[in-house]
């Protein structure tokens, strides 16, 4: 066989065993993330909410905190708000 056709099936070879190196590195990472994944879902589950309705209780804990930092800045004296800025 000549040394050309030696050196192709080496660089094959190599490529064979990067790409076996590739696709555990991301079947490790599938895994991580479906554990991951399911960590978020019983997290939410203890939490009472739907994965589906995340935004929409994502929003209305924003709004929530909003209304609780304007109710904030109506008990404290304006000069003070003023003089903190």
């Amino acid at each position: 066989m000549s040394e050309q056709k030696e050196q192709e099936i080496k660089q094959l070879k190599q490529a064979i065993e990067g790409a076996r190196e590739q696709r555990q590195r991301a079947e490790i990472r599938l895994e991580n993330l479906e554990t991951q994944e399911k960590e978020l879902l019983s997290e939410l589950e203890e939490l009472g909410v739907k994965p589906e309705e995340l935004e929409q209780e994502i929003a209305r804990l924003d709004r929530e905190i909003e209304e609780g930092l304007q109710e904030v800045k109506t008990l404290i004296p304006e000069e003070l708000l003023k003089h903190e800025s």
